[in-house]
């Protein structure tokens, strides 16, 4: 049955399942609740995994360039920048798998299987937001432009990956991690192999907490034949975090050796691996409501990173 026939009396105040008491719930007006589950307002952890790569760039690029005037706008352009984005990408998400979410617990009270949006309204959400993200872009050099643009492909695909592979999270990663290449393009309007590195590092990173994330959902996605990396590693996920973590935190440190960055930098870097460790120590599969907390807390771990990447920069141009 089409979505747009479902019942529109649904209330637009039913809350989504995984996301309750939060702001969108209590205070945000009625008709708006709907599009800020859809764009994830309700749990921004998605916008802030999305801002780090892009954070850690600016930084680093500026260290690199020895000035930081610029910085200071690029952060705050990239914050509005990963927050309408990832809501553009979240709104997508969910037009593509309405069908899958009516069928997953989880996530069958969201907007569009519930019936609190039409799927035609849910399209010209996602439009509007992503106009939003093209102002932002605008405001930056031609190549970060193009740059910018051009992870829209990824973007589009990415909902379809975990109907035919068992590595969704590598396409994910490669979506999430964009922002890594972001700072180098505004900065020097090219990216280098420092950049590439980077990027490579933030997909490893991407992938390790997608799959925490991922365990949310594994007994549902097998119902359904939804594949993911969580259900792939299964028993053997600690070791392969050990992996893509660890890949993770060297790929970083090969692009912190290449911009030859100072101490502060190796710091944050290495409180951003001890979280890492942290979470690969905690983690038990079995247990959703920690899978969901050890995936949020990787903000904090990017956050670290990004400290010290940032005072890196600001010393630098001193």
């Amino acid at each position: 049955m089409e979505y747009e026939l479902r019942k529109l009396g649904t209330s637009t105040s039913a809350r989504v399942a995984d996301s309750t008491g939060n702001w969108v719930d209590t205070l945000a007006p009625h008709w708006a609740r709907p599009y800020l589950r859809l764009s994830r307002f309700d749990r921004p952890i998605g916008s802030w995994l999305l801002l780090m790569p892009c954070w850690w760039s600016a930084a680093l690029a500026a260290g690199m360039a020895h000035d930081v005037r610029g910085l200071p706008l690029t952060i705050v352009l990239f914050f509005i920048g990963a927050f309408v984005m990832r809501g553009a990408g979240c709104t997508w998400n969910d037009i593509t798998d309405r069908d899958l979410d009516d069928k997953v617990e989880r996530t069958r009270s969201r907007p569009l299987p519930s019936g609190q949006v039409t799927t035609k309204q849910a399209l010209a959400f996602m439009v509007a937001q992503a106009l939003i993200g093209l102002l932002v872009l605008l405001q930056f050099n031609r190549f970060a432009i193009a740059t910018g643009i051009a992870s829209l492909l990824i973007v589009a695909i990415y909902p379809f990956m975990k109907r035919i592979t068992w590595w969704p999270q590598i396409v994910l990663g490669l979506a999430f991690s964009w922002g890594a290449l972001m700072g180098f393009a505004v900065t020097f309007g090219h990216i280098d192999v420092t950049a590439l590195v980077l990027y490579a590092g933030a997909i490893s990173w991407v992938i390790g907490y997608d799959t925490i994330y991922a365990h949310q959902d594994a007994e549902d996605d097998a119902l359904i034949g939804i594949k993911s990396t969580a259900r792939l590693f299964g028993a053997h996920t600690h070791q392969a975090l050990i992996l893509f973590y660890g890949l993770a935190v060297m790929l970083i440190g090969i692009a912190l050796a290449s911009a030859d960055v100072r101490w502060p930098a190796w710091l944050g870097l290495v409180a951003f691996a001890l979280h890492l460790a942290s979470q690969i120590v905690r983690l038990k599969i079995e247990d959703p409501g920690l899978c969901l907390r050890l995936f949020k807390s990787n903000r904090d771990a990017g956050l670290l990173l990004f400290a010290g990447l940032l005072v890196d920069a600001v010393m630098r141009a001193a």
